[in-house]
């Protein structure tokens, strides 16, 4: 049995001083609600006393308004169980409401997956059956347990100490970063982490650099943040730092993926690395190291991060678990520079405080307890073996396969529509996303597709690789 819709009390709106009668308002209020489907059917009501003391009226009066409802079928008394609007309403008080325009999502084409079904080649999620949900379930079984005896109080907003010393920790070993639990602050996630940078440096109306090709989400982010993106040109040695001075060298931000370049998926180069730096510390700006991937790279050891070199006071660096893990857990991490770190906290302290105690806690113990490392180890040697049949599976292509990351990179001829191709293997059941979108400027961007291979199995293999084949087959066909 469900509990009172609270809605009913938002929907009522009294004006003491208007010559309609109190009654009279609250009746037409409800009446509103329940036409405009803010109240739905089987809502329940508050009681006529309940009702009576939030809007400060007599009893009488709500009661009268009640029976009104019910002359008109529009609620009905169900008893022990109060009132409730009735399922079918009579078609003389329906309403009729203009339709609503589509939103506007400027980022669809992206094709960021946001809930339901994982299809094969889908960007952005990790393997959706090898997850350790045996031992994460008992490790925040073991924090819900633990919750019970702590005070009922809110959590650290920079996030919780002990889970802080294993980032720290594990950063050490995995991505060269030494540094200080207290330069740690737990986010939700990545797009939490960049809100905290972006807040925490105030430079709207400044100019950034920007990867081009580059994260979508990332771009627009900045671009609501109010600052003015400059796209930089990537090649094979990273973001071409000598081309972002030349078109913006008083730019305060640089965004950046340097570990693997979302998403050519190449690594920055020492010389640009250095270059990179010496601008920040020249030009008194920032870097702000997307950690895209950490260390999930494939083909070797995963390149240091670039907040680890010697010259990397002016580097913010922002990771998660979402690859690694899952994004259900929503946890992720920025690492700032000393000369940062107390105004961070602040920011996080006031908007922007830590995620859930409980998961904070089921996460400090899955790496403490070396389960952390063991996983990576799983999904790296996992995905390995997946992109070896996704690109046996993909031989009929009429393209050379390039790897990126955790995804295949399908080159397109010039003319061809990456985006319509997209929404076409959607409709297949595949759902590889246009390279094209990746791109700042619609006017350099190269035609493509990406196909990550975290979802390819031996039980999809075969019928995902079969239709992305005839797709890209009929298109060289036209």
């Amino acid at each position: 049995m469900t509990g009172p819709n609270p809605n009913a009390e938002c929907a009522i709106n009294l004006d003491r001083a208007a010559p309609t009668p109190i009654g009279e308002q609250i009746f037409a209020s409800l009446k509103g609600a329940i036409l405009s489907g803010v109240l739905a059917s089987g809502d329940r009501l508050p009681s006529g006393r309940d009702l009576a003391v939030q809007l400060g009226v007599a009893r009488g009066t709500v009661r009268a308004a009640y029976d009104r409802l019910v002359d008109e079928s529009l609620i009905f008394g169900a008893g022990s169980a109060g009132m409730r609007v009735c399922s079918e309403i009579p078609t003389s008080s329906i309403i009729p409401t203009p339709a609503m325009p589509p939103p506007n999502r400027p980022l669809l084409p992206f094709g960021r997956p946001q809930s339901g079904g994982v299809l094969p080649f889908q960007m952005g999620v990790p393997s959706q059956t090898d997850f350790p949900a045996k031992t994460w379930h008992r490790l925040m079984a073991n924090a819900a347990r633990a919750d019970r005896s702590f005070s009922q109080v809110y959590g650290d907003p920079q996030g919780e100490q002990e889970l802080r010393v294993q980032i720290a920790a594990h950063l050490a070993v995995s991505r060269q970063l030494r540094c200080h639990p207290d330069q740690v602050v737990v986010t939700s996630g990545y797009r939490q982490g960049l809100a905290l940078a972006l807040t925490a440096l105030q430079v709207t109306g400044a100019e950034a650099w920007i990867e081009d090709p580059g994260y979508p989400l990332g771009r627009r982010a900045m671009e609501l943040a109010g600052l003015c993106v400059v796209p930089i040109p990537v090649d094979s040695e990273g973001i071409c730092v000598a081309e972002g001075i030349r078109k913006a060298p008083d730019a305060k931000i640089a965004l950046v993926t340097p570990g693997q370049q979302a998403p050519l998926g190449v690594c920055l180069s020492p010389a640009r690395r250095l270059a990179l730096t010496d601008w920040a510390a020249g030009r008194d700006a920032w870097v702000i190291e997307d950690d895209y991937l950490s260390e999930l790279q494939l083909d070797g050891r995963a390149a240091p991060a670039l907040a680890s070199g010697p010259d990397a006071d002016r580097v913010i660096h922002i990771g998660s678990f979402s690859k690694t893990m899952s994004p259900v857990i929503g946890v992720g991490f920025v690492v700032c520079p000393p000369l940062l770190a107390t105004r961070f906290i602040e920011v996080a302290s006031t908007l922007s405080p830590a995620p859930s105690q409980t998961i904070q806690r089921a996460l400090a113990e899955f790496m403490s307890g070396g389960h952390y490392l063991r996983h990576l180890r799983k999904m790296k040697a996992l995905y390995t073996f997946q992109r070896s049949i996704a690109i046996e599976g993909l031989t009929e292509l009429p393209a050379t396969i390039e790897t990126s990351g955790l995804a295949l990179k399908i080159p397109l001829l010039d003319h061809a529509d990456d985006k319509r191709l997209a929404l076409r293997a959607r409709e297949l059941g595949i759902a590889p996303v246009p390279l094209s979108a990746w791109y700042a400027s619609p006017s350099n961007a190269t035609p493509g597709l990406l196909a990550s291979i975290t979802n390819i199995r031996a039980d999809n293999c075969e019928t995902a690789c079969r239709e992305l084949n005839e797709l890209l087959n009929a298109l060289l066909k036209q």
